[in-house]
């Protein structure tokens, strides 16, 4: 512990406002896996503070993307044809150029020391020794065997690291936590979380998820038809991933009278949510499921006309409009609706 203690103390801390490389040798700009030959220079380690990150310090390559883990650290984010893949944070750009089995391969050498990998790219937006921006247009993503993805990977000093200590793949959202980056033998670099995020930047991280990314709303909350209609229908097309709202615990899965299948969690916040029509319920009763977990797939079972998501938030039983705690429009939180304790954020 004294000797991580007296690391700590006397390790290099990189920012956004250090100074990036602007030229780059032939190997550099040839090779994926490659040693920063100026990342350990002065210590044998370094953090990185994601907590500091402004918020347009930062973005997911493909916003409306679906993101999931494949082997060896790959990501794959499905989307549609001719959509824009965007630069995670600032840097220079070391590598662009088609290299297989990555196709159209970019890669950026970011400020705060981590490179991102962009492959499998349709074309290629940025040349090697380019200054971008977190959220620039780098390169359209590309179209391999009828499905179109874009590949991720994230290096430090060449090593392939995983993605998810970084970025939640399911929200999106950056982990805003302090992580170190320690030399080891071999090239090879070890990372931990040395920092967690504090408690007011726990709004940042992931106490909450939108439950349908890239959904639009079909019917609102409210009268409809005669009736009294006690959900927010959500619509993107079959088979979608369904994510919990919250963390919280399985109460009910199963079918259910007009609702179809339908899963129920119960929350810490005072919330109950309601996801239905599915196709599949992806969990049982009795599970703990963390926001943003995968709980079922969109579907038409029940009183359904379309496969859509009906989406209900409820208080002491009562159904209350999901547009208090939602903004289905942009996808985010309405924090007025929240007030913060010791233990979190409380439904109002």
């Amino acid at each position: 512990m004294k000797l991580r203690h007296l690391l700590l103390t006397t390790i290099m801390t990189l920012t956004l406002s250090a100074c990036a490389q602007s030229k780059f040798t032939a190997l550099e700009q040839q090779q994926i896996s490659i040693e920063d030959p100026a990342l350990f220079e002065k210590s044998e380690a370094f953090t990185i503070d994601f907590a500091a990150l402004r918020e347009k310090e930062y973005s997911f390559p493909l916003p409306v993307g679906k993101a999931k883990m494949g082997k060896d650290y790959i990501v794959e984010i499905d989307t549609k044809k001719g959509d824009a893949v965007k630069a995670m944070f600032s840097g220079t750009v070391r590598l662009s150029r088609h290299n297989p089995p990555f196709g159209n391969v970019i890669v950026i050498r970011h400020d705060n020391g981590l490179e991102t990998v962009y492959g499998n790219n349709a074309e290629n937006l940025v040349k090697s020794g380019d200054r971008v921006k977190a959220g620039q247009t780098i390169a359209i993503v590309g179209t391999d065997k009828g499905r179109t993805y874009c590949q991720l990977m994230m290096m430090v000093n060449g090593s392939r690291i995983n993605p998810e200590i970084v970025v939640s793949l399911q929200s999106h959202q950056l982990r805003r936590q302090t992580v170190l980056c320690q030399k080891t033998a071999n090239w090879r670099v070890d990372i931990s979380v040395v920092k967690e995020p504090a408690p007011d930047k726990a709004v940042a991280v992931e106490w909450w998820c939108y439950p349908l990314a890239d959904a639009k709303v079909i019917s609102p909350f409210g009268a409809r038809g005669g009736r009294r209609h006690t959900g927010t229908d959500l619509k993107t097309k079959f088979g979608d991933n369904i994510l919990a709202a919250f963390d919280g615990e399985v109460v009910y899965s199963g079918p259910f009278a007009a609702y179809g299948n339908l899963v129920r969690i119960k929350h810490a916040n005072g919330l109950e949510t309601y996801y239905s029509h599915n196709s599949k319920n992806l969990v049982k009763v009795g599970d703990r499921v963390k926001a943003g977990q995968v709980v079922a797939l969109t579907g038409q079972t029940g009183r359904a006309t379309t496969p859509h998501l009906h989406f209900e938030t409820r208080v002491n039983g009562q159904a209350v409009n999901s547009n208090k705690y939602f903004d289905h429009q942009n996808h985010t939180i309405r924090l007025s609706a929240f007030k913060k304790t010791a233990n979190g954020y409380m439904a109002r």
